[in-house]
């Protein structure tokens, strides 16, 4: 049997010495920049550099993410920070998303290896031979997979692969929602989300919460995960937790690892991962024969041990909590971000079904979770690690890197391409850009094979991988050569692809030179850049690209695609936010697509993006739902505000 790490979340210095103290093997964190949870508290330099030094000394590995999207202006903040990071800290492995980060990390001199995020968006086979030959070592998987779908992942692959075991589950696939980004520019790719999935919504006059996931815990499950070949480590998620929830999931997993088979051990991990509070948990689709929705909008969405809800009147409210509440156990009141919210320290103990009376004004109905505690034991354990920490030593002084940029294309004077694209083939002359799908009616190709663009979907799982490619290499045979992918790790799905013309998609969250010059040495043609950018942003790349660049400049974008979608709605129907805005879902294949109901819309500056050296402009022919109606606002997204 395989022995893999487990893999610790610390999103602060008490998380990380809880995972210490219970046994991980590897911890992962983030500094306060370049972190996709910029709202945990996180690290500074010399206070992560004493702590690493404390992990070396008890052989457990320290893993630093840096796995948010890197901005046009920012691989010379990017290597700065790598430069330093390996002079002061000396992590074993940096996370990262971005596929810039790659070449920043080797202009930098990183020496330490590096590990690819979920975030990265690769969801099967697909790119593993492409990412060891970057130089990559390990890749984290999406936590939609079930456990036939990473063994087939896992077989004969060229990296380490890492799995989730526990934690919390994004309604949207890593990497492939954009929902607080489009509702305000605080984007979950760059860590700043507001998570718009965790609110409640009104589907048929039906208020509840369709896109708030429960928790991920595949508990006594793991053992199917001891026979697995190139698994590394199981990975728990929570930055954002404290040190009680590390402790203690921790501590589990490491039993269940070491004691696959000794029921008595199944026992006391069930009951440790019973204290953690969590959300309620589910398996999700690690089994293929019994797969379970994690969603249900009936239940409260708030993370923590759910309490009970507020009782009583205006001014005399009080709850009744589910379990004993402990002196120093944090406990919040109502949604985190909605009206009536309210963080409460408890000071004394409070029995289990006892009173807790509520200071100050608390309506009635709110809900009540138990997000935090530190027990005296624990407190203990944190207290004589903290005594350990050694010195960090002599911080470096401040990096001189500048990142060498790519020699930029050479701009032609041919004309810029303005490309509809269409969900379904329609009866027209080309070019014209397809979405490709696995039905035979809707994936019909018509017209000038040649000439046509055919745009690969944004996610491809294990299942349907061997379709895709044969839906691939018929076109070819065919004579298609324009090709857009939904992933940059897709590349591997094309023989010789110097000899196509390939694009990374808008789905690529492509943002920076960096990350044009990695698909440059893939063989890509051109980048649709993410549509997140602000108008700055754009013009900025326009001038340093080193290969060809578009940009969608009208069209329904999906906020958010997902694997799984509520049993009790359906889609094609309108979903309204409680700030009145509507979404709705459809089903593409395997995926579920989240669309608001306005465009993007940058047509007025057509002529200013044909003059920055556009050369392919996007017109997305999304069809509309017969309930669905456009709303009349502006679509242009980050155009002005600038992305957080």
């Amino acid at each position: 049997m395989i022995r893999p790490e487990i893999l610790a979340p610390a999103g602060q210095e008490a998380s990380f010495l809880a995972a210490l103290a219970a046994g991980a093997d590897a911890v992962y964190c983030g500094l306060k920049h370049f972190s996709a949870r910029s709202q945990a508290d996180n690290f500074s330099r010399s206070r992560l550099a004493a702590l690493r030094r404390l992990a070396r000394e008890r052989n457990v590995r320290v893993y630093v993410a840096m796995n948010t999207l890197v901005k046009p202006d920012e691989p010379d903040k990017a290597g700065r920070l790598l430069d330093r990071l390996q002079r002061f800290v000396q992590p074993d492995a940096v996370i990262f998303s971005d596929p810039g980060l790659v070449d920043i990390a080797l202009q930098a001199g990183l020496k330490c290896e590096m590990h690819l995020s979920p975030l990265g968006a690769l969801t099967s086979r697909t790119g593993l031979h492409r990412l060891a030959g970057l130089g990559v070592s390990r890749a984290v998987l999406p936590r939609e997979l079930d456990i036939d779908e990473i063994r087939k992942t896992a077989d004969k692959s060229p990296l380490q692969l890492e799995v989730f075991v526990h934690g919390a589950l994004c309604y949207g696939v890593s990497g492939r929602c954009w929902w607080s980004s489009y509702l305000g520019g605080k984007s979950g790719l760059r860590g700043r989300g507001v998570q718009p999935c965790r609110r409640s919504y009104d589907y048929k006059a039906q208020r509840g919460n369709y896109f708030s996931c429960l928790d991920l815990e595949l508990d006594v499950l793991v053992k199917a995960l001891l026979s697995v070949p190139n698994l590394s480590a199981w990975k728990i998620e929570g930055r954002k937790k404290g040190a009680h929830y590390v402790f203690y999931t921790t501590t589990a997993y490491r039993l269940l690892r070491d004691n696959p088979d000794d029921a008595g051990t199944k026992k006391e991990a069930r009951g440790l991962l019973e204290q953690a509070l969590g959300r309620r948990s589910t398996h999700y689709n690690f089994l293929p024969q019994r797969p379970f929705v994690p969603l249900n909008p009936a239940l409260e969405p708030g993370s923590g041990r759910h309490l009970g809800a507020v009782k009583g009147s205006r001014g005399k409210s009080y709850i009744n909590p589910a379990i004993q509440l402990l002196p120093g156990d944090l406990v919040r009141v109502g949604q985190e971000g909605e009206l009536g919210h309210k963080l409460i320290k408890i000071k004394k103990n409070v029995p289990g079904k006892g009173r807790f009376d509520l200071a100050g004004t608390c309506r009635p109905g709110l809900p009540a979770f138990l997000i935090d505690r530190l027990e005296p034991e624990l407190a203990g354990l944190i207290q004589d690690l903290e005594s350990k920490i050694p010195d960090p030593g002599t911080r470096p002084g401040p990096s001189q890197f500048t990142y060498k940029l790519p020699a930029p294309l050479k701009k032609k004077n041919s004309r810029a391409l303005h490309l509809e694209v269409f969900r379904f083939a329609p009866r027209k002359k080309g070019p014209l850009g397809i979405h490709l799908s696995l039905d035979p009616k809707r994936g019909a190709v018509s017209g000038p094979v040649r000439d046509n663009w055919y745009f690969l979907p944004p996610v491809i799982w294990p299942r349907e991988e061997e379709e895709w490619q044969g839906i691939i290499t018929g076109l070819q045979k065919k004579g298609a050569r324009n090709f857009v992918l939904g992933s940059v790790w897709q590349v591997d799905m094309f023989k010789m692809p110097e000899k196509l013309n390939l694009w990374a998609g808008p789905f690529a969250n492509i943002a920076n030179p960096a990350a044009l010059k990695i698909l440059q040495e893939l063989g890509f043609k051109g980048a649709v850049l993410s549509p997140e950018l602000s108008r700055e942003d754009f013009m900025q790349m326009a001038g340093k690209a080193c290969i060809q660049v578009g940009i969608i400049i009208r069209g329904l974008w999906p906020v958010s695609i997902s694997r799984t979608f509520a049993a009790e709605a359906r889609p094609f129907l309108p979903f309204i936010s409680p700030k009145k805005e509507t979404f709705w879902a459809a089903r593409r294949d395997a995926n579920i697509y989240i669309y608001p109901n306005w465009e993007i819309n940058l047509t007025e500056f057509e002529s200013e993006l044909r003059r920055a050296g556009f050369s392919l402009l996007l017109h997305l022919k999304e069809p509309l739902p017969r309930k669905i109606t456009l709303k009349d606002r502006p679509g242009l997204w980050n155009w002005e505000q600038g992305l957080v």
